[in-house]
């Protein structure tokens, strides 16, 4: 069976949370969630998935604890034991993420989210992105406004615990490890070429060392197909 680019991006998600162990995942979003819930009933046993309000949940939605706001707050957010996929509207070669507005903040041509709670999530916890449609209008040069805390200004305001891991795309998979802790390619999707990473993105990003994604195992695949999401709606949030 051939995985179709969503299936590709769940897997790419999943992958994020390989040696996680036990640690709340908090995926935001729908790929995210399927990524993340895949991972947990194949090589990450041990994640714990929320419901995004008061609950720990298992791959079939069932109750395994309770996690109030509070509780996140007191015996998580301090420690690191989280890992958080969030979406961004904008996102630099530092991994600078806007959710907050575009335009000039003090009168902004568009409204967006706000910064929510993307500065903590950033300062506190391994943070990852996903992006479903990657575009020059994602991956600027500079953000508009600084809503998670890229590398740069992570090491200006000396966070401890920043950790901005990758970048999932419906084309490719990225990270920072690179000596200036600027954007790198680390795969691209099966039949992307790094010419349309080039035309897709705003600033100048290593591809030099870029490999091809893995794709889903049959078992992965009978996973997201029948058991995550019998419905197919991955598709609509990333078209083949």
């Amino acid at each position: 069976m051939s995985a179709t680019r969503a299936e590709i991006a769940v897997v790419a998600v999943a992958e994020l949370f390989r040696g996680d162990g036990e640690i709340v995942a908090s995926p935001m979003g729908y790929i995210p969630s399927l990524g993340a819930k895949l991972a947990r009933l194949t090589f990450e046993p041990d994640l714990l998935l929320s419901d995004g309000e008061a609950y720990l949940i298992d791959a079939d939605g069932n109750v395994e604890g309770w996690q109030p706001f509070r509780k996140m707050l007191d015996t998580i957010v301090p420690h690191g034991r989280r890992h958080v996929v969030m979406g961004a509207n904008q996102i630099d070669k530092f991994g600078n993420q806007n959710i907050s507005a575009i335009g000039d903040h003090t009168r902004p041509a568009k409204q967006l989210l706000g910064v929510r709670g993307a500065p903590g999530n950033t300062a506190n916890h391994r943070t990852s992105y996903w992006v479903p449609r990657h575009s020059p209008r994602v991956f600027v040069e500079s953000v508009d406004i600084v809503s998670g805390v890229g590398y740069d200004n992570a090491a200006k305001a000396g966070l401890k615990y920043h950790d901005v891991h990758r970048v999932v795309t419906n084309l490719g998979v990225f990270d920072f490890a690179t000596p200036d802790r600027s954007m790198r390619a680390v795969s691209l999707h099966p039949g992307v070429t790094p010419e349309e990473i080039t035309a897709a993105t705003s600033f100048e990003i290593d591809l030099s060392s870029a490999a091809t994604s893995r794709e889903p195992t049959e078992e992965e695949l009978r996973l997201i197909r029948e058991v995550l999401d019998p419905k197919g709606l991955r598709d609509k949030e990333v078209p083949s």
